[in-house]
């Protein structure tokens, strides 16, 4: 009668440890020629190629859209004005990193 309660809650310990284990990652930086480079990852070490980027306006408009290569980077010419990076690897796996936050 005892082990099964210590059971039920250590498969609960574990399953949440496991799917807290792959959280998304990305930053992006100036490159200083008017491109934007953006990197990503999970943070159990998993590749980010493939990952769906996208470039959008304020009003969440689609300026640009492309996708991580095999070294799990994205590089893109900056927009004038206003503009978010959204990193979009699915439902709980986005990062939205505004571009006021990317030094120039």
């Amino acid at each position: 009668m005892f082990l099964k309660p210590i059971l039920f809650a250590l498969c609960l310990f574990f399953m949440a440890a496991q799917a807290s284990a792959h959280m998304p990652l990305s930053m992006c930086f100036d490159n200083g020629d008017n491109t934007i480079t953006c990197e990503g990852g999970f943070s159990d070490g998993s590749s980010a190629a493939g990952v769906d980027m996208y470039v959008m306006s304020p009003d969440v408009r689609i300026l640009l859209q492309g996708k991580m290569n095999e070294n799990s980077r994205f590089t893109f010419d900056r927009p004038r004005g206003d503009f978010m990076v959204l990193f979009d690897a699915g439902a709980d796996h986005r990062v939205q990193i505004r571009g006021s936050q990317i030094a120039q």
